[in-house]
Order: C-alpha cells, then structure tokens, then sequence
C-alpha cells in the first residue's frame, strides 16, 4: 500500500475474516481490495478495532517521519532509505515468493507493466536458487 492509503485505512475498510482491506480512494483514482498476510492481522487485531475510526493516527507524512527516526539508530547500515522504498520492497519480494505479474499489479496498484518493472529489483542469490 502507499503511505496515502495507509494513512486514510479506516477500519471499516478492514475484513480481518477474509484478511483483506478495501482501498477505495487510491493514487490512481481506482479502488482495490488487497490481501493481508497473516502478520498483518495478527498486528492488527493487537492494535484493537475501533470501527468508525481510522487504523492509523499519524498522518501520512508523520509515517514517513517517524519511519525516519526509527532507522536513524541504524544509518551506518542503511543509506538512503525512504518510507516508499518498503513499497519497492515489498514488490520485489512478492515476486521472488512466486507470484505473477497480475497478482503483484493487483496488489501493488500498478496499472501499466513499465511501472511495475521499473520499481521491481530481485536478488541475484534468489533468482540464482530457481535456476536449480
């Protein structure tokens, strides 16, 4: 999800049975439905429902702050790194957990193939083991 999406996610968006979240407003103007993981619902029964509220209270440049601060301990070790890049990220790695283009498009959002090849980076090691 993009932060934007994050940080609108109501809980009346959430389907924790069916472990979905409905994303009606989107950078593109297209409403999706993307899955969760397990961890994703385990983390978000820990946090509570509280229907008619948002999931998230920080506002989605707070996010981006806060990720900020949580890897400054670490800078030595991670150069560069935005809170978009856990997008980017998050891409590659459901391709490398084996998941086709329309599967990684329809949870990622991205509606032309150029883009979801620009922002996809697969590791060498990975790709090296399928040839096996």
């Amino acid at each position: 999800m993009r932060r934007n999406e994050l940080a609108s996610l109501a809980w009346d968006e959430i389907d924790l049975k069916n472990q979905t979240a409905h994303l009606p407003k989107t950078k593109t103007d297209v409403p999706r439905t993307v899955p969760l993981s397990k961890a994703a619902v385990n983390t978000l029964e820990g946090i509570g429902v509280k229907k008619e509220e948002k999931v998230f209270t920080l506002k989605a440049e707070s996010m981006s702050q806060a990720f900020e601060r949580a890897c400054e301990p670490h800078r030595a070790n991670i150069i560069g790194v935005r809170f978009h890049d856990l997008r980017h990220e998050a891409k590659s790695r459901l391709f490398e957990k084996g998941l086709n283009v329309m599967e990684v498009a329809a949870i990622t959002g991205y509606q032309t193939l150029d883009m979801l090849k620009r922002y996809t980076h697969l590791r060498a090691e990975v790709l090296a083991k399928k040839l096996n």
